[in-house]
């Protein structure tokens, strides 16, 4: 039996290279998170929660820089007919380069007004040089994405992985010596200089060089300017709530906060990575629904079922891998696990406009999505701190998953019993984290200083 299992997804047919690929990328994506798990709980136990804090901050700069200037150059490579053609990738890569060269050049420029707003001095000096991993990461070969495009994931994960590694070792090593949060921001710069070094090196095809072709660069942007938007929209959905959040809570409480959302958000970012990396090519080549309505439920199964076990057991996990200062983080986990249900329940739909070319409907439902979540989780932070910025972030998932099914249906990929059936069982899992953790919810409720 096994041998006819391996037998089928050795071959060359699309659903074999998304099984080996979907593999690979949760064997990879797994391998990291265990890789970063590990770093955090040396490094919580060689810094302070204040440092996590501070990192959050300077990780949101340099997130929102990076999805505020996406011209869409890895899903234009992932759905064009040119993106095998060396004219068409060398024009992507030299497009990356620049905009490489300009984000560290704004980063450097908002450093100081952004030490202001958040009044963090130190910001101002940790900036420019945490956004050197920007200047790096714009040299990185298009191999990469062309990789991505034919689902050949194998050697990619493995310098991904290894490349990962020399990162944390570097912040390991460099916070038993600075014990300052300055081991964090050089440990980054020398992650991505790593993947650099080793996808130029170990990645297989041509080597990229500066090109400009008109056609190329007319068919990157006219694509790209709708992913541009949505990526814009995509920074307040993915890092909103630390930008929001880093106004109203101390340092201490956001670094808490972080370490809470980076365990509980685990199964989410692992379905997005898997999602972002082989919907594509299964929406543009495979014709037969019965074969994707299959792949969607067992995404939603494997990754609503991890949100599950985050949601029931978040508090206990925090007490076996951390000390006394992280508590909190427990009931941070159980509200964020639930919060994040709703999005996940969607999460193969929106793959199918970006494989049909249609960036404009994408940019819509990203918009609005976005809006309704910072707004939400805002009001919720305004009128009742943490809890109600998580429960606000929740119900903005909710309500954005109508605009979700718009897009589905515009693509005649919506699911409606799948829909139902995950939504049933999202309800039952906050009803029963709740309640067996209802004592953690209410330490938390107290230490955010609400009545």
């Amino acid at each position: 039996m096994f041998g006819r299992i391996w037998e089928k997804l050795g071959d060359n047919r699309l659903m074999a290279r998304v099984f080996r690929s979907a593999s690979l990328i949760i064997l990879g994506y797994g391998a990291s998170q265990g890789l970063r798990l590990l770093s955090n709980l040396i490094l919580t136990r060689l810094l302070f929660p204040e440092a996590f804090g501070l990192m959050a901050l300077i990780s949101v700069v340099t997130v929102g820089l990076t999805l505020f200037s996406d011209v869409g150059i890895a899903p234009s490579i992932a759905q064009s007919k040119r993106g095998d053609d060396p004219a068409f990738l060398n024009t992507a890569w030299s497009i990356q380069v620049v905009r490489g060269g300009l984000l560290w050049c704004a980063a450097c420029l908002l450093a100081y007004p952004l030490s202001v707003f958040y009044d963090q001095p130190a910001l101002a000096s940790y900036l420019p040089l945490a956004a050197l991993s920007l200047l790096v990461s714009g040299f990185n070969p298009t191999r990469i994405e062309t990789a991505h495009r034919h689902l050949l994931m194998g050697r990619l994960t493995v310098l991904d992985l290894l490349s990962q590694v020399i990162g944390l070792i570097s912040m390991i090593a460099l916070a038993l010596i600075l014990q300052s949060v300055l081991a964090l921001v050089i440990g980054g710069v020398i992650g991505a200089a790593a993947k650099l070094a080793l996808t130029h090196f170990y990645l297989p095809g041509d080597r990229n060089r500066f090109q400009w072709e008109g056609a190329a660069a007319k068919e990157l942007i006219t694509f790209g300017k709708w992913i541009f938007l949505s990526t814009v929209f995509w920074f307040f959905a993915s890092q909103g709530d630390k930008a929001v959040l880093g106004k109203f809570l101390t340092l201490e409480t956001l670094g808490i906060y972080n370490i809470g959302y980076f365990l509980a958000s685990f199964p989410l970012l692992l379905g997005h990575n898997v999602t972002a990396r082989v919907m594509i090519p299964v929406y543009r080549e495979q014709t037969e629904p019965a074969r994707i309505a299959r792949l969607r439920y067992g995404l939603s199964v494997g990754v609503i079922g991890l949100l599950v076990v985050m949601a029931l057991s978040g508090p206990w996990l925090v007490d076996l891998l951390y000390d006394a200062r992280y508590a909190l983080s427990g009931a941070i986990i159980v509200l964020l696990a639930v919060a994040l249900i709703p999005q996940v329940i969607g999460m193969t739909y929106d793959q199918a406009a970006l494989a049909a070319g249609d960036s404009r409907r994408f940019f819509v439902y990203s918009a609005i999505r976005s809006s309704l979540q910072v707004g939400m989780l805002f009001i919720g932070a305004l009128y009742a701190g943490l809890i109600g910025a998580i429960i606000g972030m929740g119900l903005a998932m909710v309500l954005s998953h109508g605009v979700l099914i718009w897009l589905a249906r515009a693509h005649g990929v919506w699911d409606a019993r799948h829909d139902a059936l995950f939504a049933v069982v999202g309800l039952a899992t906050a009803v029963a984290a709740c309640w067996m953790h209802w004592g953690s919810i209410a330490a938390l409720w107290a230490a955010s200083g609400q009545p």
